[in-house]
């Protein structure tokens, strides 16, 4: 269940990629391309979270989208914010100015998520749930599932007509894949590292076709 932080949060991502996206163009003459981006950037990011909401609820767990922050910017112990930086509102902006050339190509991976078991979890005693704690494995399994519903619907898009949606899905997973911070391909590396090899192939390799075929 999304609540209402979380829906502002993940509207004002929503907006903030799209108009990233949308910055090579007139967005007063090419309404109805940034009015198609809008809706492409939507089902690529919801149904990204969807995937990991239904994966944790059958985990017993419920997790919390917010933006992605970093903390430090260095390794000596003074190099750190005073408060946490929003880096997953800036990255869009500043990809876009710096890759400028290269069409619909900025960075996505904005959300991140926290989990917590939910209040029976500590009832079940058995197989998988010898403890009521969210396992890094778990916590794999969740974001892992965000990635592979990327990867699905790109591959929807692509055999649908749909090029933007299937480049975009694409770059998304490339992104989240990425094993550092409190992104998604982080959570997936410590919670297994075969699995992560496993999705970055298959996201590698979307890649290539989204760059050189899509």
């Amino acid at each position: 269940m999304i609540n209402k932080k979380e829906i502002f949060i993940v509207a004002l991502v929503i907006m903030i990629i799209t108009l990233s996206l949308s910055l090579s163009i007139n967005l007063i003459e090419e309404w109805k391309t940034t009015f198609f981006t809008l809706i492409t950037v939507s089902i690529v990011i919801l149904s990204n979270i969807l995937a990991k909401k239904f994966t944790a609820y059958h985990l017993d767990s419920e997790i919390e989208m917010k933006v992605w922050e970093i903390k430090n910017y260095g390794l000596a112990p003074w190099m750190h914010f005073k408060k946490p930086f929003p880096v997953g509102a800036f990255f869009p902006i500043i990809s876009k100015i710096i890759f400028f050339p290269i069409n619909s190509f900025v960075w996505m991976a904005s959300l991140v998520f926290d989990v917590k078991p939910r209040v029976y979890r500590s009832a079940k005693r058995f197989g998988l749930y010898t403890f009521s704690d969210v396992t890094e494995y778990h916590l794999g399994l969740i974001a892992a599932s965000g990635v592979l519903m990327n990867l699905i619907i790109a591959g929807i898009g692509y055999f649908a007509g749909f090029p933007l949606l299937a480049r975009l899905s694409m770059y998304y997973a490339f992104f989240n894949i990425l094993p550092f911070s409190d992104l998604d391909g982080n959570k997936i590396f410590f919670g297994s590292k075969i699995m992560w090899s496993f999705l970055a192939s298959l996201v590698l390799i979307g890649m290539l076709l989204a760059i050189f075929i899509v």
